[in-house]
């Protein structure tokens, strides 16, 4: 059970060609993330929120605010906590605050689990963040059907063990557009503020941020391979160059300067 699990957390699960695929257990074949960059989640898909109320997507989707999205189970003891756990800094540290500027909404894939376990997951992870306990993070269930549309939409591959009575799956982050766009992936357990700062301007469209950030964005690029943003080294070597060159410029424009009243000095 554990070995299972250590390789579902390792996995985002490429396999390779069909030799290899002798050697994989069947329920790590099935899983993995499949991306849909671009396509748009289902709004009207239903579910239950911690208080047992009902709600569709489109209830965090209605006022122009992107969402973070991750895909677990309440009851799992490893790689989900692993992945919340990891993605409580990037909250916490990424400036952008999640009720005026973007929602949190976690849906469980397991069709057992009800409110009662999700609302004692969300406390859990309110009290990690320490940001209140009005923090806009959503933690929802809901039945087979709809789970595996929302499932499908972002791409997540999963599959349940029934001897174990666990769900294979892997570590994704998922950040919708205000109209339900899928426009970014996070991967892996480990979740700068950076990253999640940048992944959530990128799918708010320009409507968050300053211009600072959109310099940095501008310095910066999405590399799919390692699941971050990456320097372009390039366009900040050609910056750093006019940086350096307007320096030098004011700096012997105030020396020039020194220099003429040097010797109008030594004329008087």
């Amino acid at each position: 059970m554990l070995t299972l699990a250590l390789v579902a957390v390792l996995s985002c699960a490429w396999i390779g060609d069909s030799h290899g695929k002798e050697y994989v257990p069947r329920e790590l074949r099935e899983i993995g993330v499949a991306e849909r960059l671009g396509d748009s989640v289902d709004q009207d898909l239903h579910f239950v929120d911690q208080d047992g109320e009902q709600v569709t997507l489109r209830d965090y989707l209605d006022d122009g605010i992107p969402v973070l999205l991750t895909l677990n189970y309440y009851r799992c003891k490893m790689l989900c906590n692993l992945q919340l756990n990891a993605l409580v800094p990037g909250i916490k540290g990424n400036g952008l605050k999640p009720n005026d500027d973007y929602r949190i909404v976690t849906v469980s894939i397991d069709p057992r689990e009800g409110p009662a376990v999700a609302s004692a997951k969300r406390q859990t992870y309110l009290k990690a963040l320490g940001m209140g306990a009005d923090v806009d993070w959503s933690f929802l269930t809901g039945t087979k059907d709809q789970i595996d549309k929302l499932a499908d939409a972002v791409g997540f591959k999963y599959s349940y063990d029934q001897q174990t009575d666990q769900y294979a799956h892997s570590a994704a982050v998922y950040f919708l557009s205000p109209t339900g766009k899928i426009t970014r992936y996070l991967y892996g357990l480990s979740y700068l503020a950076r990253d999640v700062r940048f992944a959530l301007l990128d799918a708010a469209e320009g409507t968050l941020g300053t211009t600072v950030d959109r310099f940095l964005l501008s310095c910066f690029h999405y590399d799919a391979e390692l699941g971050s943003y990456a320097a372009e080294a390039f366009e900040i070597m050609r910056l750093s160059g006019v940086a350096i060159v307007l320096a030098l410029t004011l700096f012997l424009g105030a020396m020039w300067r020194i220099e003429l009243r040097r010797r109008a000095t030594e004329v008087l």
